[in-house]
């Protein structure tokens, strides 16, 4: 036997009676005395045994084993320190540490040593699964549900607004229908989505858990059981955020559930959705970060994976409506929740970024960018959609009265809603400009100006628009009519640029050449609608200054002419309808100072020869204040008293 070998037999034989003495903790003490003054082999005996392995060791293993579910006491079995007292708590991870330190420190020399790192190891499994098991429940009893009128309340104090652009707009341009005022008709009231801006916090755990938490956590990960530690924490917190989803309205539903929805109740989804992607990414997803970076402060990997483990499956489901949204079906109805869903996109793509900045968390950008992308395309393809119905619009059914068209409405509601877009679809028209070329009729723009993709596209849509009427005016046999009808809509569509967003894009020279034109059209529908009664009272046809019998029967014929004109002018254009107060005074007035001086002046060189004739009432009806009061009642687009007057000679 070698000396070496000698030394460890003695030392394991030492080890052992002191071993079996445990139990006496002064008898204990006395034998390592004697044994280490005995032999200076034996001096490190004291090192095994005091302090990692000694009383500390023992007194550590006890606790441990007393709340461990299957030893102690039966009276003690399954008790949880953390709710017995803090004393109990704190005393059960003192022990913890005490045998984390041991399986650091100890350097296993002999049989002896290898037996004592087992019954360490032992404890420590038992403790971290105790630790875990607290840890669960303490996150589980510690959760707040989210307070949705609490945080709507934050909300409203200071960081959403929810601006409302008050016009409506229906899935075609027929069912259009729009009140006098601007208001509503028939279609879905558009609002855009809540703006979230400074900082609105929520706790989703009571705080003073959170030290707790961390104080298992600290250990666990120490013990090499970060991943268990990192699982629990995870599966809470992930069902923790899917109920928050839940409350906030959004449903997991797959991209085949969503096509399938019906418009309505899919633009109440979006909506939903719009206002929860906000919510779960600027408050909520914070919120986990700082949650994480609190409970899992000692390890920034584990921290990390904490994160995107809990985090993950919220984000997915609020993708994966986005994604089903982007490849659906285009309809023009849709474009302004998509492009709502896109800024809102948008908007936290940052926030992605910053969130998730480790590899596993670059994996949920990169998600979140191939769904902004997917809604990009969709609003540009639903955007190119609306222009093709646009141009595609060629219904053939003239309006009673030259009244304001519903596509007339519908795009320029339409296109004013658009302009609170142009940010976004300055950045995604560019991509598609190449592949869908703009109109190039631009010269009602001033050549100074340097037009952005969107001005172009919404001039390409008016011009478009603009030639769609000129079109419908010749639908009217009447052409009076029919410039009535061009004064009604493009007076609305210059309107509704000049009173929008839409002045600074097309710019002041493009208003003032479409009131030229109005005017073109005014003058246009003068001497169209009037041109014959006038006629009527020219001096033509042998009329004299005498009172030959002759002259009487020219003058009688050109009263009954211009009285049956002036009856068929009234009895029709009394229907005819003119919304603008403006358009249809202007209108009245240039009738009566083209008219009445005409006839003013002819009553007064004609009228005279009549008056000592019979039945001279019937061929002057009218006095010229008798055709000023007449003439109020144009373009009221209701009958009225000479309707009913049957014309003479008919």
């Amino acid at each position: 036997m070698t000396t070496i070998e000698g030394q460890d037999r003695v030392l394991a034989t030492a080890q052992q009676i002191v071993k079996s003495l445990n139990i006496n903790t002064k008898a204990t003490e006395d034998m390592i005395l004697i044994l280490s003054s005995f032999d200076n082999r034996l001096s490190n005996i004291t090192d095994l045994m005091e302090g990692g392995t000694g009383d500390r060791f023992m007194s550590a293993e006890k606790i441990i084993l007393r709340h461990d579910s299957g030893l102690g006491e039966p009276s003690s079995r399954s008790s949880s320190p953390w709710e017995e007292s803090s004393t109990e708590a704190a005393e059960y991870l003192e022990a913890v540490d005490t045998i984390i330190q041991l399986t650091e420190d100890l350097n296993i020399q002999s049989d002896a040593d290898s037996e004592i790192m087992d019954r360490a190891e032992n404890a420590l499994q038992l403790a971290m699964s105790r630790l875990e098991d607290e840890f669960l429940h303490i996150l589980i009893r510690n959760t707040v549900p989210l307070d949705i009128d609490r945080l709507y309340g934050s909300i409203r104090k200071g960081s959403f607004s929810f601006p409302s652009n008050g016009i409506e707009i229906g899935d075609d341009f027929e069912s259009y229908r729009e009140d006098e005022d601007g208001g509503s008709g028939s279609g879905y009231h558009h609002e855009r989505g809540p703006s979230l801006g400074g900082d609105v916090f929520v706790d989703l755990i009571h705080p003073e858990a959170i030290k707790e938490l961390k104080a298992i956590a600290d250990r666990m990960i120490r013990s090499g059981y970060e991943k268990e530690c990192c699982q629990v924490y995870s599966n809470v917190r992930r069902d923790v955020l899917n109920e928050c989803l839940s409350i906030l309205g959004v449903e997991r539903l797959s991209i085949e559930e969503v096509q399938k929805i019906e418009w309505k109740i899919l633009d109440e989804k979006m909506k939903k959705w719009i206002q929860a992607i906000k919510i779960v990414v600027k408050v909520l997803l914070f919120g986990e970060k700082r949650l994480c970076e609190q409970v899992f402060s000692e390890s920034e990997l584990i921290k990390e994976i904490s994160f995107v483990e809990t985090t993950k499956g919220c984000v997915m489901q609020l993708l994966n409506f986005g994604e089903a949204v982007a490849i659906g079906q285009r309809s023009s109805e849709k474009l302004f929740r998509i492009l709502d869903m896109y800024d809102a996109v948008a908007d936290v793509f940052p926030d992605f970024e910053f969130l998730f900045t480790y590899e596993s968390g670059e994996l949920v950008c990169n998600e979140v960018k191939v769904v902004l992308t997917g809604l990009g395309e969709a609003a540009i393809g639903t955007f190119i959609e609306f222009e093709n119905a646009v141009k595609g619009e060629n219904s053939k059914r003239a309006l009673l009265g030259g009244e304001i068209h519903p596509v007339t409405r519908y795009v320029m509601n339409y296109i004013k809603l658009l302009v609170d877009y142009s940010d976004s679809l300055n950045t995604l028209l560019p991509n598609t400009q190449e592949h869908d070329p703009i109109s190039k009729e631009l010269d009602d723009i001033d050549s100074g100006d340097t037009l952005s993709p969107i001005s172009c596209r919404l001039l390409s849509l008016i011009t478009t628009l603009e030639a769609n009427l000129d079109e419908k005016s010749k639908l009217y046999d009447d052409i009076a009519l029919g410039y009535i009808f061009l004064m009604n809509n493009i007076l609305y569509i210059v309107q509704k640029v000049k009173n929008s967003e839409l002045r600074n894009l097309l710019g002041d020279r493009w208003i003032r050449k479409h009131r030229g034109q109005i005017r073109q059209w005014h003058t246009s529908y003068l001497r169209a609608a009037w041109g014959k009664a006038l006629l009527c009272l020219k001096d033509e046809g042998g009329i004299g200054g005498g009172s030959s019998s002759a002259s009487k029967l020219i003058l009688k014929e050109k009263f009954k002419n211009f009285n049956a004109c002036f009856e068929d002018i009234y009895r029709v254009q009394s229907l005819w309808k003119v919304p603008d107060d403006q358009l249809r005074e202007e209108l009245r007035i240039s009738i009566s100072e083209k008219v009445l001086p005409a006839y003013r002046a002819f009553v007064g060189r004609h009228g005279s020869q009549l008056e000592s004739g019979r039945h001279a009432g019937k061929y002057v009806k009218y006095s010229p204040d008798d055709l000023e009061n007449h003439l109020l009642d144009l373009f009221e687009g209701r009958p009225t008293v000479l309707n009913n007057i049957k014309r003479k000679g008919t």
